[in-house]
């Protein structure tokens, strides 16, 4: 699992239509689920009192020129156990690095 830190960013539209820019703040692949998943934050979130963003997780299925692709939502508790240890790993690793 590589950990670049450079910004990327990604369109969503929500449930109302409306489009979102946000900050992929890392990608990952399931091997147990044969799915690639992506954390992410809206620019701009405000933190909250305890110095905290929200943050988002969708599966991605890339499509077929593998520049684009469809976010999905997360099917299982199963996966957000998954997901929830992945993102622990990444607070361990950016306490480290304070």
């Amino acid at each position: 699992m590589g950990h670049e830190h450079e910004e990327r960013h990604i369109t969503i539209v929500d449930e109302n239509g409306n489009e979102q820019l946000c900050e992929v703040i890392d990608t990952f692949y399931s091997e147990q689920f044969g799915k690639s998943y992506v954390l992410y934050s809206l620019v701009g979130a405000e933190e909250d009192e305890d110095g905290q963003i929200e943050i988002f997780a969708s599966s991605f299925v890339p499509s077929e020129n593998g520049e684009d692709g469809e976010l999905e939502p997360i099917e299982t508790e199963e996966e957000w156990d998954i997901i929830e240890d992945f993102l622990n790993s990444l607070e361990d690793e950016f306490d480290e690095e304070e």
